[in-house]
Parts: C-alpha cells; sequence; structure tokens
C-alpha cells in the first residue's frame, strides 16, 4: 500500500464515526483507531458548561399545544415509513456525477431494485438500490456526506 492510500484511510476514519478500521492486503495489515482522550502535549480542554435556559411557560393543563397535534401525528405517520441504510462506511452522492440529475428526489416513486445513490468507498462506486417499492418521503444526508455502515439514508413510504 503506497502513503496516500493510507492517508485516504486516516481522513476516512477521522471524518466518520468508526472508531477503529483495520484493512489486510496481501501482507500488509493497517489498522487506524481512533484514541479517546489522547492528548499529545498540553492540558486536556474542558468545554464550558452551557448555561441553563429557563423552560417556555408549560400550556394550559389538559389543551395540547396546536404544534404538539402535528408533530404527534407526524411521528405516527412515520412510524410506518421504511428506511434504506448504507451497506458500507463511505461519501454519500445522490447523482452518479456532478452534472448529472439526482438518482430520487423527496415525493418520487421507487420500484425495488431502482438506484436511489451511491457510496464511494475506496475509490469504488457502489450503487445502492431500492429494496422495495415506496415513495421517497425524506432523504436524511447532504450530497457528499461521510456515512457509516447500516447509517439510515433514505425514508420511504412503502406500497
Amino acid at each position: 500500500m503506497d502513503i496516500g492510500k493510507v492517508r485516504e484511510l486516516v481522513k476516512l476514519v477521522e471524518e466518520s464515526g468508526i472508531e477503529e478500521l483495520e484493512i489486510s492486503h496481501l501482507d500488509t495489515t493497517i489498522r487506524i483507531q481512533k484514541s479517546a482522550g489522547h492528548v499529545a502535549a498540553g492540558p486536556a480542554m474542558m468545554p464550558a458548561p452551557m448555561p441553563m435556559m429557563p423552560a417556555a411557560p408549560a400550556a394550559a393543563a389538559g389543551a395540547p399545544s396546536p404544534e404538539a397535534a402535528p408533530a404527534a401525528s407526524a411521528d405516527a405517520t412515520r412510524g410506518k415509513w421504511k428506511d434504506v441504510r448504507s451497506p458500507i462506511v463511505g461519501t454519500f452522492y445522490r447523482a452518479p456525477s456532478p452534472t448529472s440529475p439526482n438518482f430520487v428526489n423527496v415525493g418520487d416513486h421507487v420500484a425495488a431494485g431502482q438506484p436511489l445513490c451511491i457510496v464511494e468507498a475506496m475509490k469504488v462506486m457502489n450503487e445502492i438500490e431500492a429494496e422495495f417499492g415506496g415513495t421517497v418521503k425524506e432523504i436524511l444526508l447532504e450530497d457528499g456526506s461521510p456515512v457509516e455502515a447500516e447509517a439510515a439514508m433514505f425514508l420511504i413510504d412503502p406500497d
């Protein structure tokens, strides 16, 4: 392995939420592990505590606030949606190239086997397909953002 590939692996670990990565190729094994709390020099920096904000005045007892009803309804609706998860760690792309249209947008109907996005891992473009048909309700990642294995990428209302 060349040093450029090792640097890419280190960057991947730093940008993602994974704590450890181990890769073996032929007779070489590379292990990259984040060390929590390790400080090379100087004292550890602790974040300042956030000031407590006073609680908002409570609504009249027995009457739900107008915002609470739609939120509860949205959560109930959201409960029947299925998520599409990333099978690998990589970078999430909504289109096959920067000049191409997105594979899918919110509100689009998708069929099983239809491409939804690409997850790039180690310079390999992995096309992620829908496992079931339905309507795309939410896209949970920004284009070009890192994604972890098993992280939800889409919420779909199944047919």
